[in-house]
């Protein structure tokens, strides 16, 4: 009977601090509403420091860094809502228009058509969404296999042999974007340029020949770690090293 309680008590601590997080979601949107940016900002940020995300949250916040003026802050934030939210036209609307306002035009590498065209399809999806598409092809690849091979009829037995095959190539092709969706959350490995102006070095030291300069807002790939340095990607394929303390991880 304890057990029960306090069970029960656990879940309506959860249910409080959902509504509660909600109330203060609005608030900020009320704050935003009436131009206090700063204020908005504090409240989201304040949101977020309780472990709570969402692609709502992170694209409200960019909005409101957008609006304060904070262009590199407003990016990081609708990189991070686009991160849980691939499918959302609006942040990847407001995340093009902060990029446009941006110093550093850097043209990307051309991608083969076809990967671009799987991972745009991809992301019309969360990892959660697609692992559940991924486990009901499984489960109807079961219920295929049966009829394949409990079925009398040879029209049903056909059936369910193509069907079952279709359905399990779609269950390993979902599955796959699923873990690759996942991937995306769990290894962050793109960053924000924050510094006004960054001077990107051949070598990991303060004394390496400077290559090229990066500006505030520019995304780049992180590639590897050694100490406090950062070996670094932007979109055209060079390479080079900067200080941790310059970028901010997506």
């Amino acid at each position: 009977m304890m057990k029960q309680l306090y069970i029960l008590f656990l879940v309506c601590l959860s249910v409080g601090a959902v509504y509660g997080q909600d109330d203060r979601l609005q608030e900020g949107n009320a704050q935003y509403s009436d131009g206090n940016f700063q204020m908005a900002i504090d409240t989201y940020k304040g949101i977020l420091s309780t472990g709570v995300e969402s692609g709502t949250l992170y694209f409200n916040l960019g909005n409101a860094y957008y609006k304060n003026g904070e262009l590199s802050n407003a990016i990081l934030n609708y990189e991070r809502a686009l991160l849980l939210k691939p499918h959302d036209k609006d942040i990847k609307y407001n995340l093009e228009l902060a990029y446009s306002q941006t110093t550093d035009k850097i043209e990307s590498v051309d991608e083969f058509f076809l990967s671009k065209w799987v991972i745009d399809f991809r992301n019309k999806a969360t990892s959660d969404t697609w692992a559940f598409i991924g486990v009901a092809c499984f489960i109807l690849t079961l219920i295929m296999g049966a009829l394949f091979f409990f079925s009398r009829s040879v029209i049903l037995k056909k059936a369910g042999f193509y069907l079952g095959v279709g359905l399990l190539v779609g269950s390993l092709v979902t599955l796959t974007f699923s873990y690759r969706q996942k991937s995306k959350l769990v290894n962050r490995n793109y960053a924000i340029v924050f510094s006004p102006s960054l001077t990107v070095k051949s070598s990991p030291d303060a004394s390496g020949t400077e290559i090229f300069i990066l500006h505030e807002g520019t995304k780049v790939k992180i590639v590897s770690t050694l100490g406090q340095w950062k070996e670094i990607e932007i979109a055209d394929g060079t390479v080079g090293w900067v200080e941790e303390t310059s970028i901010t991880i997506i």
